[in-house]
């Protein structure tokens, strides 16, 4: 199995001058891209179809390469949101701060006259006679990427990193001999079904990001911290199993709004909570070790007896599970953990069913 995963490498090293140009290259990038999503927001050609004068309609400094490369990003962006099919679409919109680029524009030099630098991101065919150098450092994730896998000649280019592209191969899947499900929440991060219950401090890094000041240096610090720490609770969630079930969250925060359904408080809470970067990072991991990953519906996961099925409102009180019906008793989070797990076997990709099928058949 092959998996991508990137790298971003700080421009801070470079020097004033160049961080001028590299301003002035994305701003005009970024003015071509929102010509060519223009031009295309109506019908799309495909990438093959880019001769030159559908790219060269459009007019600018940028070299015709360039400008290639910005009218592909331009067609990803406009089927992109096409693709949602959603009656209130809007056009995108690029926001000039990143740059595309491929290997006929940008390459790595290794850097041998420099101590303080490892390698120089050579820039040319850009347009205007501008060819620049930009300085990086690499860190212990870009050695990792690049000692697994193989670098690819792709690029972004912010006005602050540049960001690498790898291509790992991973092996096979592990067959799935043992198996858990994760249930994530904000006093537990992930409790698993196998008993384990990781992360309990993920309230703290929470609060902590709360009783800061929005955008200001803490915050982000904080934010940074809380990240670390799923990383880890990751790690250690995909350390002893083959595979690994959650719940498919999605638009936790959507219309809570409404007849005040939720409080201001907890509406930030659920925001700064980051369950999408949670259930990336557990996903990441699962691939990185040949873990399978498998999402179920979360419906009533937290409210659904596990011994006897019986689901009502009444059941969980707090951090506490009781069911109304057989007096089964657990933690509320473990609790939901089973039934996930259970969601999975007994679903349409689950074992369960199989069996019940081949009876059939």
């Amino acid at each position: 199995m092959k998996i991508k995963r990137s790298a971003r490498c700080t421009l801070k090293f470079a020097t004033a001058s160049k961080r001028e140009v590299l301003k002035t290259v994305l701003a005009e990038y970024g003015r071509v891209v929102n010509c060519f999503i223009d031009q295309f927001w109506v019908t799309a050609p495909k990438k093959t179809a880019l001769l030159k004068p559908v790219v060269e309609y459009v007019k600018s400094w940028l070299s015709y390469r360039l400008r290639l490369v910005a009218a592909r990003e331009a067609i990803d962006m406009v089927q992109s949101v096409k693709a949602k099919k959603k009656p209130d679409e809007t056009k995108p919109v690029h926001r000039e701060k990143r740059m595309c680029c491929s290997s006929t524009i940008a390459s790595l030099r290794d850097s041998h006259e420099s101590v303080e630098f490892d390698a120089w991101l050579h820039l040319a065919s850009i347009g205007n006679k501008i060819i620049f150098d930009l300085p990086i450092k690499f860190h212990k994730q870009f050695n990792k990427w690049a000692e697994l896998g193989t670098r690819l000649n792709s690029y972004i280019i912010t006005a602050d990193y540049v960001q690498f592209c790898f291509e790992v191969e991973t092996g096979p899947k592990k067959s799935p001999a043992t198996m858990i499900g994760v249930d994530t929440g904000i006093k537990t991060l992930a409790a698993c079904s196998d008993g384990r219950m990781l992360g309990r401090d993920i309230e703290s890094c929470i609060q902590r990001i709360k009783r800061c000041k929005h955008g200001s240096k803490g915050q982000k610090k904080a934010v940074r911290a809380m990240h670390q720490r799923m990383d880890e609770v990751a790690k250690e969630v995909t350390a002893a199993t083959d595979l690994v079930v959650v719940e498919k969250l999605k638009k936790l925060a959507d219309k809570t709004k409404i007849k005040r359904r939720l409080s201001k408080s907890v509406r930030y809470t659920i925001g700064r909570w980051n369950y999408r970067y949670w259930l990336d990072r557990l996903q990441h991991k699962c691939e990185e070790n040949r873990v399978a990953f498998r999402t179920v519906a979360p419906y009533n996961t937290s409210r659904q007896c596990p011994s006897c099925g019986h689901t009502d409102k009444g059941n969980r009180r707090g951090e506490e599970f009781l069911c109304l019906s057989c007096g089964y008793a657990d933690n509320a989070d473990h609790n939901a953990s089973l039934n996930i797990l259970n969601r999975f076997l007994t679903g349409a990709y689950g074992p369960g069913l199989k069996l019940e099928l081949w009876a059939c058949s």
